[in-house]
């Protein structure tokens, strides 16, 4: 369902299409950044310390979410002087695309792009060697594991619309929120082999940024409930 944002509401529209490729580039590089810096932490420690090196990787973790957030304000500069060429190459002195459609797709960008990698980490662990469970641990690890990975895609789609609009209206609170949402459910990951600590919290906060996203949108209760009765 997750991969379905781009098929409806992208892949007819070329400028969306840039502006998507543009969102996924950005969080590539924030990862390959943040990796190379786990990467050297790790060899300049260590490798015996079992407590040095799990503290490493929640650094790790807690500091590739901020340089994806750090990106995503980078891209919202980038896209803000775009909107501004673009309006100033039309005949009628208007925009293409808005700010809030652009903060849309630059969040789908994103998503997919992690979404991506969730899933080719995901089929390198199927490719073995063991099997999932013969340990007794649980077997829904790739089921959860592609629960997950849907709603990180989602999640990113939502505090992208977040992180715009609180950078195009300077309400900083908002950047912050969607900073904290994204360090609490990297968070939740450390739960594992514990599903449910993780999944659960995480749909929870997805919902919440669902709606505020809706709202910021212009959305309203009437128009959802028009939507959901199929009614023009």
């Amino acid at each position: 369902p997750a991969f379905g944002l781009f098929i409806f509401t992208i892949a007819r529209d070329p400028l969306r299409i840039i502006i998507l490729i543009a969102g996924a580039f950005f969080w590539l590089v924030s990862l390959l950044l943040s990796s190379l810096i786990w990467f050297i932490a790790v060899k300049a420690s260590n490798p015996q310390d079992e407590r040095l090196q799990k503290g490493l990787l929640i650094f790790g973790v807690m500091f590739s979410v901020l340089l994806q957030e750090a990106f995503r304000f980078l891209y919202y500069k980038l896209l803000r002087k775009a909107i501004e060429g673009l309006v100033a190459l039309s005949e009628d002195g208007c925009s293409p695309i808005s700010i809030q459609q652009m903060a849309y797709v630059a969040g789908v960008g994103f998503g997919l792009m992690s979404g991506a990698f969730s899933m080719i980490n995901l089929l390198a662990d199927a490719l073995g060697p063991g099997t999932v469970g013969i340990h007794g641990d649980s077997q829904l690890y790739f089921l959860t594991s592609a629960f997950m990975t849907m709603v990180l895609i989602f999640l990113h789609t939502f505090w992208g619309i977040l992180f715009f609009h609180g950078c195009e209206h300077q309400r900083w609170w908002e950047v912050a929120a969607v900073i904290i949402m994204h360090l609490t459910v990297s968070g939740l990951s450390f739960c594992n082999p514990l599903y449910v600590g993780s999944l659960v919290p995480s749909y929870l906060l997805m919902a919440a940024a669902a709606a505020w996203a809706y709202l910021l949108s212009g959305g309203s209760a009437q128009n959802l409930r028009r939507f959901l009765l199929c009614k023009c």
